[in-house]
Order: C-alpha cells, then structure tokens, then sequence
C-alpha cells in the first residue's frame, strides 16, 4: 500500500481538475454577470488533500503461549503469507505489517516471545510495553492450552492498575483435526472467562489469522476511545514513554538472536 502515492495522485487530478476550470473560465471573461460569477476562485470548493505522507499509529502487539504451539508461524503467516514447515524465529524489522482496518491505515509491530530461555528475564518489560497480546495454544496440546491462565495471570500482575488490557485467545492448527486435544466449545468457554474474543486459526491454511490481529487492533482502538477525556495528556505522554522503551526491547532482542545465530554458525 502506498499512501503517499495515493496521495499525491490525487492531488494531481484536483490540480488538472482547477487548470482546466480555469482555462474555460477565461473564455468567458468578457459575458454577462452570469459568466463573472464563473470566474470565482474555486478553492472554497475543492478540498485540498496534504501531501504529506502521515505515518501511520504503530500497534505493538505481543504473541505469547507455550514453544510449538505455532506462535512463529502464525505472525509469519500474518506479515509474509507463507508458511514454514521449521522456522527459526528472530525477532527483526520484517514482523512489522501494514494494514487498513476499519478504513483507518495501522501498522502492527508484532513481538513474538517464541519462547525461548532468554527472555525470562525480560518477560515484565515486554508485557509492560506491549498494547496488545495474542495468547496461543495448539488445539493438538493439552497442555499448552491448561497454560493458556498462567498468561493472562502474568499479564495481570505487570499490568496490576489497568481495568481493561486487549487480549485475543487463538487456538492454533485447527486443520489437524485427527490430532485434536481440545475442542471448540472448551476454547469458548475459557475466551468467555477471560472476557476476550477466540479464533481457531490454521497457519498452514491461512484461515482466520487476519481475523485475530484485526480483533486485537480493535481492541486497542476501543479501550483508546474510552478513556476518560481528562487522562488524555497523561495518557499520550505514558505512550511515548512505552514507545520508547518497546523499541529498545526489539533491539535488545535482536542481539540476542544475532548472538545466537553466529553461535550457531561456528564449527
């Protein structure tokens, strides 16, 4: 999608549409009342568009849940469409994913804990920063699923002060359905404990994987629209300051999976 492209080809049909307007109003400079009411400046009626491309708001998210549940494949199936039999998971630029939602441009910056060791010690940070959480489990483990609770109860001990925090509950690798563990209804129920919608979703297929970030980005929109109009400040200031703070975790992780990478190259 390119917005300013976008943009600026619009902007040049309005400047095209105004030249050629005013090319017939001066044909007609010399006729009666009528024709001078035609010479009127038309910019009262065409709305300018600004050229300037308007980033669009960044939606962190963060994607949690037990090792093989399919957390990887999911965000990967979300930001490239593909799907990987084995993946090794980093944490880089290229989990970023623009997207319309609702008629309103978003850019959803995905942090996949894949759950790896090393994180442990970081995992308050990313739960503070984070707007947003997609909690997985595999419809193939029942025991990812039974963790499903541990999650949400880690995420309420950071975030202790907040009512409401945005959380979707994704039940992964739906299409095995020879291997399933647990079923749609025990998934309902649970989604309907933790107050948050649930989708049962097929990385390999590509089924309702759009779906949940979607419903989590809409989440994120709606708790925005009800804060009290008194905590906007606070509120905006509190965002910078997460901003700022996700975006030393991302690179904190990124070291650490480039370290380990390299370690791995070595003979």
């Amino acid at each position: 999608m390119n917005i300013c492209g976008d943009l600026n080809k619009l902007n040049h049909n309005d400047d095209y549409k105004k030249n050629e307007s005013t090319s017939n109003n001066q044909q007609h400079q010399n006729g009666g009342a009528d024709d001078k009411r035609q010479d009127l400046p038309l910019s009262t009626d065409v709305i300018q568009l600004n050229t300037r491309c308007v980033q669009p708001r960044i939606y962190k998210i963060v994607v949690l849940g037990d090792g093989g549940v399919g957390k990887s494949a999911v965000t990967l199936q979300f930001v490239t469409h593909s799907f990987l039999e084995y993946h090794d998971p980093t944490i880089e630029d290229s989990y970023r994913q623009q997207a319309v939602i609702d008629g309103e441009a978003a850019l959803l910056d995905i942090l996949d804990t894949a759950g790896q060791i090393e994180f442990t010690a970081m995992r308050d940070q990313y739960m503070r920063c984070g707007e947003g959480f997609m909690i997985c489990y595999s419809v193939t483990d029942r025991h990812s699923f039974q963790e499903v609770p541990e999650y949400r109860k880690l995420i309420s001990r950071v975030r202790v002060n907040e009512e409401y925090i945005p959380l979707v509950l994704v039940g992964n690798k739906f299409d095995l359905q020879s291997q399933r563990k647990v079923t749609t209804e025990e998934g309902k129920v649970l989604a309907n404990q933790l107050g948050c919608p649930f989708f049962e979703t097929s990385a390999a297929l590509r089924q309702f994987i759009d779906d949940a970030f979607y419903s989590l980005v809409r989440q994120i929109r709606l708790k925005e629209r009800n804060q009290d109009n008194d905590s906007t400040t606070r509120a905006q200031k509190k965002h910078s300051s997460s901003h700022s703070r996700w975006r030393r975790l991302r690179s904190i992780f990124a070291f650490i999976f480039r370290r380990k990478n390299r370690n791995i190259q070595k003979p």
